[in-house]
C-alpha cells in the first residue's frame, strides 16, 4: 500500500445554527486504501463527507486532493473531479433503465441526440466487471436492494472515480449481498481506487478496512491501522468512556409469571400464518429470522397497523379487538417502528410536538392542549433518554439518527404503554446509543413493562432476550429459552433446519 495521501483534510470546521458539527478536523486518507470513518451519531462523519463531495461549500479550513487545494461549488464538481458517493438509501429513478440511471446527465451523444447503443455498451462493460446478473437495459424497478447498491457503484465507475465513499452501505443488505459488496471493494482497492467506508458494524470495519479514523463530538480523535487496534479500544476512543458494545443484560430475571399478551393463531393471507406466542410481564421476547421471515408484519398486526385475516389477541387475559393503532394504544401497546424517518416522527415538527403526538389526550383540558404540561413531559423524557440537544423546540429531523430514535422512544414512553414493541431498536445507531437503549429497555422492565424486540442482529437477540421466537417464511418454527440461545442454534432454525435431538 502506497503511503502517498490522496485526500488531506486541514483544520476543517463547520457550524450550523446552534451546533458546531466539525471542530478543527485534520487527517489524511492514503491513495488506494480502504479508510473507515467512524464515530457516534452526531460525531460529524456525514458532514465531513458532504464537504468532500461538494454538498457543503461553506466551511473553514482546506481540502486537498492529490496535492491540490480544491473548492467544489456543488456535488457535480466533485463527480467531475473523480469523487463519488454510494449512499445508504439509494436514490434512483425506477422507471428508467439501469444504463440511463448510471449515465444520467452524462450520456454519450450522437450529434444532438443521446446515443443509447453506446450508453448501454459502456454500462454493460462496467456491470460485467462488477459481476452483476442484471443488464444495462433492465428497468431499475426490477432490481433488489443489493442490486441497486451495485448500480450505484457502477455509476461511480462510469464517472471514472478515483475516490468512492460508502455511507452505511450494508444497512439494508443480506449477508450474501454484503459478502459480494466486500469482494467488489477489495477489487476496487486492487485497481488503485481509494475507498472511504462508514459503518456502525465494527466487525465489518475489521474485515474490510486498512485504517480507521475516529471522530467524537465533531473533533478528530485519531487514525489507527486496523490490525493494531482492538474492538474495545476502538469503542473507548469513539465514546470517550468504556461502553459495553455487546448487548448484555445487567439485570436478568425481571420476568414474572403474569402473561400480559397472548396471540393465538394470528394469520394474514399470503403474509404469515397461524402465529401464536405469549409475553410475560417484565420480559423481553425476541423475534428472530432471516429477511423475508415476516417478523415485522406480525408485530405491526399485533399493534393494529396492518390488517389480519384470522386469529385472536388477548391483553391481560381479556380478548382485545385490535384493528387500528388507536385500538393498540387503547390496550396499552406501543410500537417503535423500524423506519423512524417515515413512520416514527413527523419531519416538520419539533421534539416537543413529536414526543407528544401519540398522547394529546393526556395534555388536553376541555379540548385545549396544555402546552406547559406537554413541554414539561418532553423535557423529562429528553433528560431520561439523554437526548442531545435536549431542547424541546429543536427540529427532530435535524437530529442525528440515534437521537431521532430517542425522540420516537420518548413518544411511546409518553403514552405510558405497558407493552412496547421495539422493531430493530438499534438499526443505524452507534455503540454508545446502543448501550443507552439497552439500559433503557431494562429500566422499562424494572418499571413492570414488557417488551417485544424484533432484531436482525443475532448478538442483540441473544444478549437481551428472555425467550426468542424464530420465524421463517411467515411461520413460527421454534421458541427458544434463554439458556438455549446461541447464534448457531438460532440460525439453524431460521434457515429451515429441523428439530435437533438433545
Amino acid at each position: 500500500m502506497t503511503s502517498k495521501p490522496i485526500i488531506s483534510f486541514k483544520s476543517i470546521s463547520k457550524t450550523f445554527p446552534g451546533v458546531k458539527a466539525l471542530d478543527n478536523i485534520s487527517f489524511d486518507v492514503l491513495e488506494g486504501e480502504v479508510h473507515a470513518l467512524i464515530g457516534e451519531n452526531g460525531a460529524g462523519k456525514s458532514t465531513l463527507l458532504n464537504i468532500l463531495h461538494g454538498i457543503y461549500n461553506e466551511y473553514d479550513g482546506e481540502v486537498w486532493i492529490s496535492g491540490q487545494k480544491i473548492s467544489f461549488r456543488n456535488a457535480n464538481d466533485a463527480i467531475l473531479a473523480g469523487i463519488s458517493k454510494v449512499h445508504q438509501e439509494v436514490s434512483l429513478i425506477a422507471d428508467l433503465t439501469v444504463g440511463q440511471n448510471v449515465a444520467l446527465g452524462h450520456e454519450p451523444k450522437k450529434g444532438p441526440f443521446i446515443d443509447f447503443k453506446e450508453l448501454h455498451a459502456q454500462v454493460e462493460v462496467i456491470l460485467r466487471r462488477l459481476r452483476c446478473k442484471f443488464k444495462s437495459t433492465d428497468l431499475v424497478s426490477t432490481l433488489s436492494t443489493g442490486e441497486m447498491q451495485m448500480l450505484s457503484i457502477a455509476k461511480a465507475l462510469f464517472h471514472r472515480s478515483r475516490i468512492i465513499s460508502f455511507d452505511e452501505p450494508t444497512a439494508a443488505l443480506t449477508e450474501n449481498e454484503t459478502r459480494a459488496l466486500f469482494e467488489i471493494i477489495r477489487e476496487l482497492k486492487a485497481n488503485g481506487i481509494t475507498v472511504i467506508f462508514i459503518s456502525h458494524r465494527l466487525d465489518e470495519l475489521f474485515q474490510i478496512s486498512d485504517r480507521i479514523t475516529v471522530l467524537r463530538d465533531g473533533k478528530y480523535v485519531g487514525t489507527y491501522p486496523t490490525p493494531e487496534i482492538t474492538r474495545e479500544k476502538l469503542i473507548q476512543s469513539m465514546v470517550g468512556r468504556d461502553v459495553a458494545a455487546f448487548a448484555e443484560r445487567k439485570r436478568p430475571g425481571l420476568k414474572t409469571d403474569e402473561v400480559v399478551l397472548e396471540v393465538r393463531n394470528l394469520s394474514r393471507a399470503g403474509v404469515f400464518e397461524n402465529v401464536s406466542f405469549h409475553l410475560h410481564k417484565g420480559e423481553i421476547l425476541g423475534f428472530s429470522g432471516l429477511v423475508g421471515s415476516k417478523r415485522t408484519d406480525v408485530v405491526r398486526a399485533v399493534f393494529g397497523a396492518d390488517p389480519v385475516t384470522s386469529g385472536e389477541i388477548y391483553v391481560k387475559g381479556k380478548k382485545a379487538k385490535i384493528r387500528t393503532p388507536k385500538h393498540g394504544l387503547k390496550h396499552g401497546i406501543g410500537l417503535i417502528p423500524e423506519n423512524r424517518k417515515t413512520q416514527g416522527f413527523v419531519a416538520n415538527l419539533n421534539n416537543e410536538d413529536n414526543m407528544g403526538l401519540a398522547s394529546l389526550q393526556r395534555f388536553s383540558i376541555l379540548g385545549f392542549i396544555n402546552r406547559k404540561r406537554k413541554v414539561d413531559s418532553c423535557v423529562r423524557y429528553a433528560q431520561e433518554l439523554q437526548l442531545h440537544p435536549r431542547d424541546p423546540y429543536y427540529m427532530t429531523y435535524n437530529l442525528s439518527g440515534g437521537n431521532q430514535q430517542k425522540v420516537v422512544l420518548g413518544k411511546w414512553l409518553t403514552t405510558q404503554a405497558d407493552i412496547l414493541i421495539f422493531d430493530e431498536p438499534t438499526k443505524g445507531v452507534d455503540v454508545g446509543a446502543k448501550a443507552e437503549i439497552y439500559r433503557l429497555m431494562e429500566d422499562l422492565l424494572a418499571e413492570g413493562k414488557s417488551i417485544i424486540m424484533v432484531s436482525s442482529e443475532l448478538p442483540e437477540v441473544i444478549g437481551m432476550s428472555d425467550r426468542v421466537i424464530v420465524m421463517r417464511e411467515g411461520r413460527v418454527v421454534k421458541e427458544l429459552r434463554r439458556e438455549e440461545l446461541n447464534e448457531e442454534i438460532v440460525l439453524h432454525y431460521a434457515m429451515g433446519g429441523t428439530e435437533r435431538k438433545p
